[in-house]
């Protein structure tokens, strides 16, 4: 009998076949749930997302897109989208952007974003919450694997930003974007702390003036 047949954890990494993935994901129980599939395993993520972690959802990308108008960077943002290369990978980050040349890229009509056929997004992120363990592991390695320029953690608790530039299935920490030069995380974060006081349209405004000085 096959692991999806007698025990489908969510929230953690089970062994299967990309065909049980794939059955996984087409069973209404879990029809809500974000899945990836990396080095024959799969992981089904039911983890109820509240409010803190909707909240830093909506400043990292109100930010990315504040800060790419700003400076004339050609964007395409995408929430929750899936990507997958058949039979070996698939992710649904959070929030995920094509950027400069390849703003264009994914057609509109495009469902899932296939890449045998489409390049990987140039950034990636990740809002944990109560993810922050996975995704600095075996996301981090998928993300790697998948090719993106860059790998962002949200550390909701923490108010921090764990920033990863990824080259040669490998990743380093950085400080500063590369695929959105000028972008620092130190500024994003200071955002972070101010909507724990504040709302959203006291932060964007607070955003601008950083952006624009």
């Amino acid at each position: 009998m096959s692991p999806i047949q007698t025990l489908l954890l969510t929230d953690t990494w089970v062994t299967a076949t990309w065909e049980e993935y794939l059955a996984a994901l087409d069973n209404p129980a879990y029809s809500n749930a974000r899945g990836y599939y990396f080095n024959g395993r799969m992981r089904l993520e039911m983890s109820p997302l509240g409010n803190p972690h909707s909240r830093d959802h909506f400043i990292i990308c109100l930010a990315i897109g504040l800060f790419a108008s700003l400076r004339g960077i050609d964007l395409d943002g995408h929430d929750n989208c899936t990507y997958r290369k058949t039979g070996f990978n698939e992710a649904q980050p959070d929030a995920s952007f094509y950027i400069g040349v390849n703003a264009e890229i994914i057609p509109w009509e495009t469902t899932i974003i296939d890449l045998d056929q489409f390049p990987p997004p140039d950034l990636v992120i990740e809002v944990a919450y109560s993810s922050l363990a996975d995704d600095q592991g075996e996301k981090r390695l998928l993300y790697e694997s998948l090719g993106v320029q860059e790998y962002w953690i949200i550390d909701v608790q923490a108010v921090k930003i764990m920033a990863f530039k990824v080259e040669n299935l490998g990743s380093y920490r950085i400080e500063q974007s590369q695929v959105l030069p000028g972008l620092e995380m130190g500024i994003l974060e200071e955002a972070f702390r101010r909507s724990r006081q504040t709302n959203h349209g006291k932060v964007s405004a607070w955003l601008l003036s950083q952006f624009q000085g």
